[in-house]
């Protein structure tokens, strides 16, 4: 028994009185059930700590014991395909031991220590092992092959190599000796604290586009390989649904999904959609190279905080690996709210909204884990962090976003009533905007074509002149416009409905390729200039709309597939002829 008793409880917080048996962010378990806790504050005289678990039937007097450790989460083959709680507990095996609801204490194991995997040893006696070195591979799933890494505290000569077969994770398959004739028996697992990043050699520089697919993406607002986005939006504006396409269709080799404090029905949803889709670059289950962290609204509002951080270290782990990782965290703000909610039970000074003083500091924190880097392996490979903010009534001036806004260099702001008009995916080009545009403008001149951004900066132009005219429209209407700036909204028409509304059922613009996003922007580019050579020469543009032109354009995203690009090129024939016929 422990000489530690609880002294008070506050909702997830307790206190322990006249100790000094504890450190700072200490893993502990509270209680006969031995609830998981960390400790978050320490006094002379009193200790604090966040409990991660339901304290319902918690007392005063009931034992704190210690573990000298932080909060850790083990990290091995297993990981993918599996589906944790907050605190990388498998929601399947408690599911089998508990039934539908977690009981308090339920100490299940992260990783499953009963099954054998196939081990593939890369390592002879007398080889010298640096930190992060790949040992061993082991076939995680069909599509991930996992890389056993030396821990990165670790380093030795290797004094003994077990044969290559099948081995649980807790077997010792290598052992290494140190420069202090100290043993290290290495094994398929580590453990790592979820809140200090994992070490890297270098962060590169960042210059490679995580091509999603999705044109208004892709095209007017990137994200960078190791980049940093934000997906601010009222309810139903498709948070969520924009996350899952990404998930699905970006070129990451491997997606953390963490549902944060979403409503429950949601998140079931999010699981039994993600078990049935299918990867369409190898046409198998996209669970396989898919891991999901769900942490519900009726969870402990303390493992909200923690299932942020555990999402991050998962992913941070197999970037060591080599892998490039795509993480969605949804949604930052429910983290926020449970920093808020603890603060004030805390009783600390809230800044603005109630929000505590240090908001900023854990979203930046946060954020910072993204980059691309070289391993200590010297292997590359990125976190890419994609997190979802649920502003309350859609007002982008409160404290999460306006902080997040902060440390993104990507923002995608959804707007509520480009979602009730059916335009999928409702980002609003006039309030989003990314930073990458300068870092990745090297890589499509090279590998798509320099083209592409003077394509893209038009194509921005045009929607910022439509969005002034639309001020002189709603003011006195279109008719008094002269044919020019009709034009220019006509072809902005194009552009949202032809060129950045998508169809995400339909099997060619549910994923559109960059130069098919080019070939698009050139045909729309060509109908402008046409359009404005006609104009010139004294001609009415109602004749040219009457052609039906402008409806052939907008839907040329469904009529040419995507692996017959070649067939755009009809349209510039297409476009020459309607204006003949008009002259």
């Amino acid at each position: 028994m422990s000489d530690n008793k609880i002294y008070s409880i506050n909702g997830p917080v307790i206190t322990v009185k006249d100790t000094k048996d504890f450190e700072m962010l200490e893993m502990v378990y509270v209680g006969h059930n031995e609830l998981l806790g960390e400790v978050i504050s320490i006094s002379k005289e009193y200790t604090t700590i966040q409990v991660y678990e339901s304290t319902t039937s918690l007392k005063p007097g009931e034992p704190v014991f210690t573990t000298g450790t932080p909060i850790s989460v083990t990290l091995g083959p297993g990981i993918m395909k599996n589906i944790f709680d907050g605190i990388e507990r498998p929601l399947k095996d408690i599911a089998m031991k508990s039934g539908a609801f977690i009981e308090p204490g339920s100490n299940v194991e992260a990783l499953d220590h009963k099954k054998m995997w196939d081990v593939t040893l890369k390592v002879k006696v007398g080889d010298q092992l640096l930190p992060g070195q790949i040992y061993g591979v082991v076939p995680e799933t069909r599509l991930i092959e996992h890389r056993l890494m030396v821990p990165p505290t670790v380093s030795g000569t290797v004094i003994e190599v077990a044969e290559d077969g099948q081995y649980t994770i807790n077997d010792c398959v290598v052992k290494i000796k140190d420069e202090n004739d100290v043993t290290h028996e290495l094994t398929l697992i580590q453990k790592w604290p979820i809140k200090t990043p994992r070490p890297i050699k270098k962060r590169l520089p960042i210059s490679i586009p995580l091509i999603t697919g999705q044109r208004v993406i892709d095209t007017l607002f990137p994200i960078a390989k190791g980049g940093t986005a934000a997906i601010p939006g009222g309810f139903g504006t498709g948070k969520t649904m924009t996350q899952h396409q990404l998930a699905k269709w970006c070129d990451a080799d491997i997606i953390v999904y963490v549902g944060c404090g979403e409503r429950g029905n949601e998140m079931t949803q999010v699981l039994e959609e993600f078990s049935e889709l299918i990867d369409p670059k190898s046409n198998r289950p996209l669970l396989e190279r898919t891991v999901l962290i769900a942490n519900t609204s009726n969870m402990p509002v303390a493992a909200r905080e923690a299932s942020i951080y555990t999402g991050v270290t998962l992913a941070e782990y197999y970037r060591d690996m080599g892998y490039h990782v795509a993480m969605m965290a949804d949604s930052t703000s429910r983290w926020a709210e449970a920093l808020r909610e603890i603060s004030g039970r805390l009783e600390e000074m809230p800044a603005e909204e109630g929000f505590p003083a240090y908001l900023p500091s854990r979203i930046a924190q946060f954020y910072e884990r993204a980059g691309y880097v070289e391993n200590l392996n010297f292997t590359e490979g990125s976190v890419s962090i994609i997190g979802a903010v649920s502003p309350q009534g859609a007002d982008f001036s409160e404290p999460v976003t306006q902080n997040t806004k902060r440390f993104v260099r990507c923002f995608w702001a959804l707007d509520k009533q480009l979602a009730y008009i059916r335009h999928y995916s409702a980002i609003n080009w006039n309030q989003s905007y990314s930073e990458y545009i300068v870092d990745l403008s090297r890589w499509y001149n090279k590998n798509i074509s320099p083209r592409f951004l003077v394509n893209r900066k038009e194509i921005t132009t045009l929607l910022a002149e439509e969005n002034k005219l639309m001020e002189i429209v709603k003011l006195i209407g279109s008719d008094v416009l002269p044919d020019d700036q009709k034009l220019v909204i006509e072809i902005a028409k194009v552009i949202r409905v032809g060129f950045l509304q998508q169809n995400a059922f339909h099997k060619d613009d549910t994923y559109v390729p960059l130069e098919k996003q080019m070939k698009m922007m050139d045909v729309i580019l060509y109908l402008n200039k046409k359009s404005r050579e006609y104009l010139v020469s004294g001609k009415s543009l109602n004749m040219l709309l009457g052609t039906g032109i402008f409806e052939k354009i907008t839907r040329m995203k469904y009529d040419v597939p995507n692996d017959d690009i070649g067939k755009l090129d009809d349209y510039f024939r297409l476009i020459e002829n309607a204006i003949a016929k008009v002259y």
